[in-house]
């Protein structure tokens, strides 16, 4: 753990970052959308979510378990149990995210998520879930990377009793591989998002007395190797048990 002194001047200097990122972020949000649609606003996107990382004062750090390269494209996957993956996941990997239909309202962040290729759903909707499956089928076709959470939303410390289809079918659909990454917050009760409302969990994951956060990587998921998506499904939902095991206390 660094000092409390140096954590607090590390969280002025991303302050000062994203203050400036947003102040550059927002008015190119309002550019046309062919424009927005080039990688350059994306990189900017990812060093933005970098800044909120650092204005948090969270020492991310991604471990990787993995045998084989990284596949070139791939649908990531990754337990839900706060609302810090959201901006934690896109600074480590160049992804378009699935997030609640929620956050495309709240003010400057919604719109610059939207800009940079974020996916929304109204979860408890059918017809918002499969309208998104078919915008993530077409983003892997123009040849995007694609994060969701296969438990459907933030359901706990641990894991949910099951997953969604939704990613496996998609992987089968697409060719596109599965990449798993197990994450691991310290700190649970700090970064587990319950009651709270956004500003009051900034500040927990500011006042955290632990600010570690490991994100494990590991060996991709070749759809080729199933036959269906419920043996997917729950072939990669037992990997993430054993990992559960492993990573949590």
């Amino acid at each position: 753990m660094i000092h409390p002194m140096l954590r607090w001047l590390w969280m002025l200097a991303g302050w000062i970052e994203l203050i400036a990122l947003t102040l550059v972020l927002y008015p190119l949000s309002f550019l046309p959308e062919k424009p927005r649609e080039r990688n350059w606003y994306s990189r900017l996107f990812r060093l933005w979510c970098k800044a909120w990382v650092d204005a948090l004062g969270v020492d991310l750090r991604l471990h990787q378990h993995c045998s084989r390269p990284r596949p070139e494209r791939y649908i990531l996957i990754a337990n839900h149990p706060s609302a810090f993956e959201d901006i934690g996941i896109p600074s480590l990997f160049p992804v378009h995210s699935l997030a609640k239909i929620e956050v495309r309202s709240w003010p400057v962040v919604g719109r610059i998520s939207a800009a940079s290729g974020t996916l929304y759903v109204h979860r408890e909707s059918r017809e918002s879930r499969q309208a998104a499956s078919e915008e993530m089928l077409a983003a892997l076709e123009a040849g995007h990377n694609i994060a969701l959470y296969p438990e459907g939303g933030i359901k706990g410390k641990r894991l949910h009793d099951h997953f969604r289809y939704g990613a496996f079918d998609l992987s089968l659909r697409s060719g596109v591989p599965i990449l798993p990454v197990f994450l691991h917050y310290e700190a649970q009760d700090d970064f587990h998002w319950g009651a709270q409302t956004l500003p009051q969990k900034i500040f927990d994951f500011m006042l955290s007395s632990n600010n570690r956060v490991n994100y494990h990587l590991y060996d991709a998921f070749l759809p080729e190797d199933f036959s269906g998506k419920e043996s997917y499904c729950n072939h990669v939902y037992a990997q993430f048990l054993l990992w559960q095991e492993k990573h949590l206390d």
